[in-house]
């Protein structure tokens, strides 16, 4: 299958203006002006209009609750399941699992067999091994075996800290699992990547400060998330960023939400204050926490509600850094693209260059996810799926 994208301004992610994008099966085969190319009648070509239209790297969603989420509330607020294209439609061609507050109900073999699944329907996926607690359950029993043996996993997360629904490590059990992930991913070239869920407790960071402080291990082993839950662990994430550290933000699809609760930072105010520190333009991620629960708990830590994240505050999150902040395209984007890519080894993903794979997302004059290409296949078109998940087509068609 050939598919050209003509006259497209491509951000690949750096801005490099109109171009012709060339998909030889699942792969990038040439980004240049004016691509031709004679098949004598062989090959089906696909030719898609790019014109208007911004192309970017097709999206990754580095945190996400594929299985469901939550349970806080008690059974009946389990989340469900992600669908493909519940995915697919917010511009998300590469997705990383996790688990969350609920490691017992649902395991990593669990996870693993989703993840599967999703890259059977036409995206690509990974995982972290083990959940909220430390100790953490693995597939092979160890954190090592399970990083160097199974394909999918990349890491181990989402370890919750400073947050009263975490186990309370110690801070002995915290960097033990945290250098055998190190070591695990050294010797199998995956990131062996550190994903932590920070909570609104007054430790904030503290283990990763004392990690730093008391070990070898470096600073690019962690990507904790939720650096925007609130203004105080946000200014200790900022100087965390400006020391070296990757951050990852928590997107939200309400994109009133961070200015009606309790102070968030919303990303696009977020990123504008590390681009004004002079934070490295690599070191920040956004993520949609998608398919988790968005508990709602009181003074008193009791549950009072729940909402569901959804992959589409993705796209939303970076429209507001272009509209509100004045923040270029090319800059907020790379939270979703080449960053991810590049901090958590995904090779061959993030970038539009000649050899990465063929994830790529149209956007209209809006900004909005018009078509959506994943590993060369065309998913979403005129912002419509195209593709569906096994057990969507009589639902969605």
């Amino acid at each position: 299958m050939i598919t050209i994208i003509r006259n497209a301004d491509v951000y690949k992610p750096e801005h490099i203006g109109v171009k012709d994008v060339l998909l030889l099966g699942n792969k990038i085969a040439a980004v240049d002006d004016n691509i031709s190319i004679e098949t004598k009648g062989c090959v089906e070509v696909k030719e898609i209009d790019g014109k208007g239209k911004s192309l970017v790297p097709g999206f990754i969603d580095c945190h996400v609750h594929i299985l469901g989420g939550g349970g806080e509330g008690g059974f009946a607020t389990r989340t469900p399941e992600v669908t493909l294209t519940g995915l697919t439609s917010a511009g998300v061609t590469t997705v990383v699992g996790c688990l969350g507050t609920d490691g017992m109900a649902r395991d990593t073999i669990s996870l693993l067999a989703k993840a599967r699944g999703l890259e059977e329907e036409g995206i690509t996926t990974y995982i972290y091994t083990g959940s909220y607690r430390l100790p953490l359950k693995t597939i092979t029993g160890e954190i090592m075996k399970d990083i160097m043996v199974v394909d999918k996993i990349i890491g181990i997360g989402e370890v919750a800290l400073s947050d009263h629904r975490s186990s309370q490590p110690t801070f002995e059990e915290f960097i033990r699992a945290v250098a055998d992930a190190r070591v695990a991913g050294m010797l199998s070239g995956k990131a062996g990547i550190i994903n932590i869920h920070l909570g609104d407790g007054p430790r904030k960071i503290d283990f990763l400060k004392r990690t730093l402080k008391e070990t070898e291990i470096p600073i690019t082993q962690f990507l904790p998330t939720h650096v925007n839950r609130n203004p105080e662990l946000f200014e200790e994430c900022v100087n965390y960023a400006k020391d070296g550290g990757y951050i990852d933000f928590t997107g939200n699809e309400d994109p009133d939400f961070w200015e009606e609760t309790d102070g968030e930072v919303r990303f696009s105010k977020g990123l504008k204050r590390l681009l004004e520190e002079g934070v490295n333009q690599n070191n920040y991620t956004l993520s949609s926490d998608g398919q988790g629960s968005m508990p709602i708990f009181n003074e008193k830590k009791e549950y009072v509600g729940i909402g569901i994240g959804k992959s589409t505050c993705l796209i939303k999150a970076i429209k507001e850094c272009v509209n509100r902040e004045n923040i270029p395209l090319e800059t907020a984007i790379r939270a979703i693209t080449s960053n991810p890519a590049r901090i958590l080894k995904l090779n061959n993903k993030g970038r539009i260059e000649a050899n990465m794979d063929g994830d790529l997302c149209l956007l209209d004059e809006n900004l909005d996810v018009d078509t959506v290409i994943a590993k060369g296949k065309v998913m979403v078109q005129d912002k419509k799926p195209v593709v569906y998940g096994i057990f969507e087509k009589n639902v969605l068609k």
